[in-house]
């Protein structure tokens, strides 16, 4: 697959749109925006295995169903009498552009054969209520939503209602159940953006030996903290910032070791024991202190963080139906010579109510 992300994919990485809404200006700055959850499933990976398809197989782009088609060897421009037809235009095409358009159809035709074999429909007019949600909750007139998503995914309203608005409904009643809010997520998301946070720095390594290595050093001399992260961490962003993170959450963010530790030291200074965070990444922390919590109206953020936990457990059980969905499609991609054999699914969807324990 090329660099490229489909339109679909890209709205995993939307920018906050928090900001367009005045009455929300009491926010927290990490908080869930629906931007960045619109259609999270279409880009999930779903761990299916891939095969190499057979030579015979494979088609090739200057094919006879192209050339053969009369429609496309007729002009599409001329310039200075020279004609470039409209088959040179779809070659092009094909070749800028065919994997990632190639990608958006099949999602597409793999949740329209679900919902065909599930009898699901999605309405316009769900899909223009939709669109009316989302632009209110981010504080935006709907012409004016539209030319937010206009000018940062680069879609048209019809693109717009096709490929993400869409898909998402379509999820959401194939899903066929609701999320789940608890007491408890609540209070964790509460101290999670309102409540103090742990100032950071941290080195990130490959190696084990090597953090070990560099802990030595720091127990020798904590104060070398900053320039042994630029020398040795392998995480650029913070490296440069002589291993300055984020201010650490309690409960989300960062992994769960580095949170533990980071809310376990006390003293300015303080570095951490070598923490392993994954598969070959071991990570060192130094505490810097904690921030001050957020000010807020206690009566005004219940309401708000109820929303945006339900927008992201929406999010999560949108991108396990359409995981599920993908494995157990068989898909033959004579473009790319690949094919995904089906997975055979081992358990059903269970019925959950949204409420509070």
């Amino acid at each position: 697959m090329d660099d490229k992300k489909t339109s679909v994919e890209a709205h995993l990485e939307t920018k906050p749109v928090a900001k367009f809404n005045a009455q929300r200006a009491r926010r927290p700055p990490a908080s869930m925006v629906v931007s960045g959850i619109l259609i999270a499933a279409l880009a999930v990976g779903v761990g299916v295995q891939l095969l190499r398809a057979r030579p015979e197989a494979q088609h090739k782009r200057n094919g006879s169903s192209i050339s053969d088609t009369n429609e496309l060897s007729l002009p599409a421009v001329r310039i200075n009498g020279e004609v470039i037809t409209r088959e040179q235009l779809a070659r092009e095409c094909m070749e800028q552009f065919g994997r990632q358009v190639l990608t958006n159809l099949i999602n597409r035709k793999i949740i329209q054969q679900s919902c065909a074999g599930r009898g699901v429909h999605v309405t316009d007019a769900e899909v223009e209520g939709e669109v009316h949600r989302l632009s209110k909750h981010a504080g935006l007139p709907t012409a004016q939503w539209y030319k937010f998503i206009q000018s940062e995914r680069g879609l048209t309203p019809l693109q717009y209602h096709r490929d993400v608005v869409w898909p998402l409904l379509a999820l959401k009643k194939i899903a066929g159940r609701d999320v789940k809010i608890t007491r408890q997520m609540l209070k964790e998301a509460y101290i999670d953006n309102y409540g103090p946070r742990v100032k950071a720095r941290m080195i990130l390594f490959d190696k084990r030996r090597h953090a070990a290595d560099v802990a030595e050093k720091l127990i020798a001399d904590p104060d070398q903290f900053a320039d042994l992260a630029r020398n040795h961490s392998v995480e650029p962003n913070s490296r440069v910032l002589g291993g300055k993170v984020p201010p650490v959450r309690r409960y989300s963010g960062a992994h769960e070791e580095i949170r533990k530790a980071a809310f376990r030291m006390k003293r300015e200074g303080e570095v951490s024991p070598v923490l392993q965070v994954g598969i070959n990444k071991f990570a060192i922390l130094q505490y810097e202190g904690r921030t001050e919590p957020v000010e807020h109206n206690e009566d005004d953020v219940h309401g708000i963080l109820h929303e945006e936990l339900v927008e992201r457990e929406v999010q999560t059980l949108v991108a396990e139906t359409f995981a599920d969905l993908k494995k157990q499609a068989k898909v033959d991609n004579f473009m790319t010579g690949e094919m995904t054999e089906p997975v055979r699914q081992t358990a059903a969807y269970s019925k959950k109510e949204t409420s509070l324990d």
